[in-house]
């Protein structure tokens, strides 16, 4: 018998709540926008008494800041409870010393951050990727999300992948753009994902927490014979961990009837231009390939999911052997750069492979916040001689931008097209 299909009409950030307060025992929370909301259902269903998967009520705790909020989920990972935060931007920023500790430790958790923008000449609350790239160093393994559905199917991933691997993951996407975008999804059941749980592995990190009957010394300080050691013996945690994702990628898989793998190929299987990109955007691109291909032309998209750790072979297995051009499109700065990060990741990917002679171009797209549409889309793959380029706005300074045709209706004949405004969920402000 075909088990009935729930459904639920929420946003992004309630998507990431309702799957992390099933494997949370603890959530340790400070508020910012846009990530405030998933803990404000956290704490909302824990005062009303709801279990998560190991029949508990989730301890919520509000902290001073948000480095306070990342220390509480250092501590109580160490005493082995499965602890949760949520954040974004400079709250980010914030968490990073105790992220580098939390990894270094193996700690198993996930910080769901609701991707934002980060002040620099300006204070700016909308969405890009700004502060996650500027956490990929820590340690984090970063799984990306483009839509309200895969935050929906995705994030159990993260946590069931984390207890598995006891590498901590940044589950992530777009702030406003997919936080606070409502649509009616596809609800997993918390039986469905307690069937997959590895309980091994939750035992383990039980066993491991502090305990004063079992005493064991952590936080030393190491000179120069031995730290690096200790670095490079985490290899083997991030070299088993792309697998580990993949397991459970293809259990959603199996619940949802979908498709989800570290890297999803969309578009023709002959396409001569290929676009590379991860988060909302991704959406706006299919989009604009289901228009093109209908018109005969031959373009694609890759879809990153797994940012950390980058996978090369797996980009290489979806890329069509036709392709003759990629572009790269990142959702962050950094000034000074030969490149955004995840156009240096393709670079480093695609030499000698087979794609070592493809043509590949580099775009930043979408800071803050910034609508990228599909006649910008086009005009990334129509682009044959910027070879770095930004997209969506009017560069007279540094003249970079593309030149962007004039705007295409891509929804299906006969669809009344619209616009809709609304406040953002601090009421302050416009949302996309």
């Amino acid at each position: 018998m075909t088990k009935q299909k729930k459904f639920l009409t929420c946003d992004g950030n309630q998507a990431a709540a309702h799957i992390s307060y099933m494997f949370s025992e603890v959530a340790a929370i400070y508020p910012i926008t846009p990530s405030s909301t998933m803990a404000e259902y956290v704490d909302e269903w824990a005062a009303a008494g709801r279990k998560n998967i190991f029949g508990e009520t989730v301890m919520v705790q509000e902290m001073q800041s948000e480095g306070g909020a990342a220390g509480a989920v250092h501590g109580s990972l160490q005493a082995g409870a499965l602890t949760t935060t949520y954040t974004a931007s400079q709250g980010l920023l914030l968490m990073i010393p105790n992220m580098y500790k939390i990894a270094g430790e193996f700690l198993p958790c996930v910080f769901h951050v609701s991707a934002r923008t980060l002040a620099s000449h300006a204070l700016c609350i909308f969405g890009d990727h700004q502060d996650v790239m500027s956490a990929r160093q820590t340690g984090f393994a970063m799984l990306a999300e483009g839509s309200v559905q895969e935050v929906m199917d995705l994030a159990g991933v993260a946590h069931l992948a984390t207890i598995k691997s006891r590498v901590p993951f940044m589950n992530f996407f777009d702030g406003f753009r997919t936080s606070h975008e409502i649509q009616k999804i596809e609800c997993i059941d918390y039986d469905e994902l307690a069937k997959i749980i590895d309980m091994d592995a939750v035992n383990t990190f039980k066993r491991n927490a502090l305990n004063p009957e079992h005493p064991v010394i952590r936080g030393t300080a190491q000179n120069p014979d031995i730290y690096f050691q200790g670095r490079e013996a985490a290899n083997k945690f991030y070299n088993a961990l792309p697998a580990v994702v993949e397991e459970y990628m293809g259990e959603i898989n199996r619940i949802t009837g979908r498709d989800y793998r570290l890297f999803n190929y969309y578009g023709a299987a002959d396409a001569d231009r290929i676009i590379i990109a991860m988060g909302s955007a991704c959406e706006a691109i299919e989009e604009t390939i289901d228009y093109l291909t209908a018109k005969g032309e031959k373009v694609g998209l890759v879809k990153v999911h797994l940012f950390r750790p980058f996978v090369a072979e797996k980009l290489l297995e979806v890329i069509p052997a036709t392709a003759k051009k990629i572009a790269v499109l990142d959702r962050t700065k950094e000034p000074g750069a030969q490149g955004e990060p995840l156009y240096l990741d393709v670079v480093a990917a695609l030499k000698n492979s087979k794609f070592d002679g493809v043509k590949i171009f580099t775009g930043r797209y979408g800071l803050g916040s910034k609508d990228t549409t599909p006649a910008q889309i086009v005009a990334v793959y129509d682009n044959t001689e910027k070879e770095k380029f930004t997209l969506g706005i009017v560069d007279d300074v540094t003249n970079l931008s593309l030149e962007t045709g004039a705007p295409l209706v891509t929804t299906p004949e006969g669809t009344t097209n619209c616009k809709f405004w609304g406040l953002g969920a601090d009421g302050t402000v416009g949302a996309n």
